[in-house]
């Protein structure tokens, strides 16, 4: 959903992202920073709950946002790289799982049911990029869906800081119980993806009469 503010955020990173060029700071290295921050952010800030919440979701937007930073200084470097790549990728993951495993942690005993949705947020929302990272190794492009990741984390964590700013807990655990839901619904949509290829596939096999 939100694929079509990317353009707009690689114009407004390309300032900052010279900079730190100019200044010999290596994109991998604004990746693995930006990670560090994130986990941090959500470890340290969010099981201390109520206005924490809110606090956390500063911070860790912060550092959310050199995900698009780290990407403009590799296009502009010309240093773009499969280990770029595989970082931005695996450590993506490591955010999402510091994120939301957070979001179990802190509500485990006051609001097991938050827990229980933020718990499938973090499983389900693996599985979405392994979906899509597994049908490219089959030659097939099983990009898009319902919900993304970007629009997973947004969401989740506008939510978490309407919680710390005094909203209902309910708030946060029905925006994740969403959020889990799209994301099987996308799971699903990728899955139908890979089975219409499939079906191709078979019938350009199939021997003609």
């Amino acid at each position: 959903m939100l694929g079509w503010l990317r353009p707009f955020m690689g114009k407004l990173w390309a300032a900052p992202a010279k900079g730190l060029l100019r200044l010999g700071v290596h994109p991998n290295a604004v990746t693995i920073i930006g990670t560090i921050g994130v986990v941090i952010g959500a470890c340290v800030f969010f099981p201390r709950g109520g206005m924490s919440l809110f606090w956390g979701v500063l911070f860790i937007t912060f550092f959310v946002v050199t995900d698009m930073l780290d990407g403009t200084m590799a296009r502009l470097s010309g240093k773009a790289s499969r280990l770029g790549s595989y970082l931005d990728s695996t450590l993506d993951r490591v955010a999402d799982a510091a994120i939301f495993g957070a979001l179990v942690w802190t509500f485990r005993e006051s609001s097991p049911e938050t827990a229980l949705a933020a718990l499938l947020c973090l499983a389900l929302g693996s599985i979405v990029p392994y979906a899509r990272a597994k049908a490219e190794s089959l030659g097939i492009a099983a990009t898009g869906g319902i919900a993304e990741r970007s629009d997973r984390l947004v969401i989740g964590l506008v939510a978490t800081a309407l919680v710390g700013l005094g909203l209902p807990v309910a708030v946060l655990t029905w925006t994740l119980s969403l959020l889990a839901l799209a994301a099987a619904i996308t799971i699903v949509q990728r899955t139908l993806i890979v089975v219409r290829e499939n079906a191709k596939d078979h019938r350009l096999d199939a021997p003609t009469r």
